[in-house]
């Protein structure tokens, strides 16, 4: 049965804080799994929660600041001494610690490592520290299974026995040779199944994937992704074992990835949660909020401009809706494709050439469908002059759009610039502009004669 949290409950365990009734909220936290207190943590105050999770097991309690929000796990680390937290980071897996530790103030960070007792994880922790956000030597964990391709099965399996303890999810054995550098993997099946005496070297496998530590994370990704790793090993230039990256590290990566793309597209200028106070959410809503009005003011003044059209025939103004929409939904469908194809690195690059090609190809159909859907409906509200006006102006908005959608991420992306930005109200407000213009305009050639 899976654990809901009810204010009833939550004013339960405040309760027992403010009393200090230490066993009893030990035994209401034994029933819980780490990420159901990560769920009360969430919603108490800083110094209740430190007090919370002071009761909390260290392994326990390493794991749920590990699975923290930044935001969150930083103001509630904030209330914490280096020498409360250095516990936590004593037994949480190294590149956790490293996360953590990077939120944290110079001066705590080396407190914090100071006082660690396991002087080989403060040692992991020295090691991954230097290396920058966005590469694989950032992601990697320090904690593996490697053994000589020297030994045999029987001093193998002891040797698995020994370094596990501080492995909490073994995904396979890595074999190097007496410098250190990576030579391939061995499961665990051929190992349980092979002779006691069999050699390593002669079980072994040496096809195996690796990254080097300056490789960037999204190129981690889709190692992994493409050939469905659970961990992959790490090594430098000299392709000596370093660490490895777990799947469960990769899919953060690609969430958060994912989640600020989202946030572009929709028009966020930078990360938001919902939680977040009125201004903040306010000043991140803005920037495209006012690009967007403006864009919107442009395309009121184009057709202020051709208010003599409008005067002449007045059923003009009941197209300008879907002549914006119809611009803004495939500019938004376009640009989503390429964004796609962009994300997607493992097959063979599309030339811009044959990417236009394609675009103009189901624009003309997609076009020439809503346009004969639209020009029908101007002979049944009894407009049939705008027939050709309509359908026209609806092709030509589609070919725009598509053309826009195509070449705009694909430019920005050139550039260096995230093309996910290319996606939202820009080409939105662009094409409504655009399609108004090219309606007019229209409208203005055919209609010279009325």
């Amino acid at each position: 049965m899976t654990f809901e949290l009810t204010q009833d409950y939550l004013d339960h365990i405040q309760q027992l804080i403010g009393s200090g009734d230490d066993v009893a909220l030990r035994a209401e936290m034994e029933e819980l799994f780490p990420a159901d207190i990560s769920g009360i943590l969430y919603e108490l105050e800083p110094e209740p929660a430190h007090y919370l999770l002071n009761l909390l097991d260290k392994s326990v309690g390493a794991e749920i600041l590990a699975n923290l929000e930044t935001n969150d796990r930083t103001n509630l680390l904030g209330t914490f001494t280096s020498a409360e937290i250095a516990p936590f980071i004593n037994v949480m897996e190294s590149d956790d610690a490293v996360d953590i530790l990077n939120e944290q103030p110079i001066q705590v960070r080396e407190e914090v490592i100071g006082l660690l007792e396991d002087r080989e994880q403060a040692r992991f922790i020295l090691d991954l520290l230097h290396y920058e956000d966005g590469v694989a030597g950032s992601l990697m964990q320090k904690e593996l299974i490697k053994i000589n391709v020297n030994l045999r099965v029987n001093a193998c399996i002891e040797e698995i026995r020994q370094q596990a303890e501080n492995v909490e999810n073994v995904y396979a054995v890595y074999v190097v040779d007496d410098v250190g550098k990576l030579l391939g993997l061995v499961s665990l099946k051929k190992i349980v199944l092979a002779r006691k005496t069999a050699k390593i070297a002669d079980i072994y496998d040496d096809d195996v994937v690796y990254v080097e530590t300056y490789r960037p994370v999204a190129e981690v990704a889709e190692v992994m992704q493409k050939y469905d790793l659970d961990a992959i090993p790490v090594v430098n230039v000299q392709q000596r074992l370093l660490g490895r990256i777990t799947i469960d590290d990769v899919v953060d990566v690609i969430t958060e990835q994912a989640e600020e793309d989202i946030q572009v597209i929709s028009g966020l200028s930078g990360e938001v949660e919902e939680d977040d106070s009125i201004w903040q959410r306010s000043k991140v809503q803005l920037p495209w909020l006012v690009a967007g009005a403006v864009g919107s003011l442009m395309a009121a003044t184009v057709i202020n401009g051709f208010q003599s059209e409008l005067g002449k025939i007045a059923a003009l103004a009941a197209f300008i809706p879907i002549i914006g929409s119809t611009g803004g939904n495939v500019g938004i469908q376009t640009s989503s494709l390429i964004l796609q194809s962009l994300s997607d690195t493992s097959g063979l690059t599309t030339t811009l050439a044959r990417r236009l090609f394609r675009t103009l190809l189901v624009a003309v159909i997609n076009g020439l469908v809503v346009g004969l859907i639209a020009g029908v409906y101007t002979f049944l509200i009894g407009e049939p002059r705008l027939f050709f006006v309509v359908a026209m102006s609806l092709l030509s908005v589609v070919l725009l759009a598509s053309f826009m959608g195509t070449i705009t991420p694909l430019l920005l992306n050139r550039i260096g610039i995230n093309p996910a930005v290319a996606s939202g109200p820009f080409i939105t407000t662009a094409n409504d502009l655009i399609g108004i213009g090219v309606y007019f305009l229209i409208a203005q050639l055919l209609l010279a004669e009325v």
